[in-house]
C-alpha cells in the first residue's frame, strides 16, 4: 500500500541555501535536514570533504505536503530539468518491488532496488514517460 508521494528537489551543492529559501518562501516548517557527513561511515567508500556538508535529505512541510530535497553527490551528473523527482513511500518490501517493476516496464532503472540504511528496499527508476521516481519501502515484510 502506498503511504505517501512527495515532490523531491535535487540541488547542485547549494541544498542548505535552497532549503532556507523554500522554507521562507512557503512559510514552511523544517522537519529535518541531514548531510552526507551524518550518514553511517563506510570504510570502503570514504566521503570527500566536498560531500560532507552537502544535504543528503531535507524534509519540510508546505501546507499538507511534505517536500523533500537533497544535493547531488559530488561528481555525479546534474542536469537542469531533471532536478525534480517524485518520492513514493510504500508500506512493505513486496509492494515496493511490485510498484518498481511496473514503473520499470519500458523505462530505465537508475538504481536497482536494494537495502539502504534508511530503507529495506530503495531504488530509482525513470518511467517510460520520463518521470523520475524514488521508490522506498518503509518497513520489512
Amino acid at each position: 500500500m502506498i503511504v505517501a508521494v512527495n515532490p523531491y528537489v535535487v540541488t547542485n551543492g547549494n541544498g542548505k541555501e535552497a532549503v532556507e529559501f523554500y522554507v521562507d518562501a512557503f512559510n514552511a516548517e523544517l522537519i529535518s535536514l541531514q548531510t552526507f557527513g551524518e550518514m553511517p561511515e563506510d570504510p570502503n567508500h570514504p566521503l570527500s570533504e566536498e560531500a560532507m556538508d552537502r544535504v543528503m535529505n531535507a524534509q519540510f512541510k508546505v501546507g499538507d505536503t511534505v517536500m523533500m530535497l537533497s544535493d547531488n553527490f559530488p561528481g555525479m551528473p546534474y542536469t537542469v530539468g531533471n532536478q525534480v523527482t517524485i518520492a513514493i513511500h510504500i508500506d512493505s518490501v513486496d509492494a515496493s518491488k511490485q510498484v518498481f517493476e511496473k514503473l520499470s516496464k519500458d523505462g530505465k532503472v537508475t538504481m536497482p532496488l536494494q537495502e539502504t540504511f534508511w530503507s529495506p528496499s530503495y531504488g530509482q527508476v525513470t518511467d517510460k514517460y520520463g518521470v523520475e521516481w524514488q521508490v522506498s519501502a518503509i518497513q520489512q515484510d
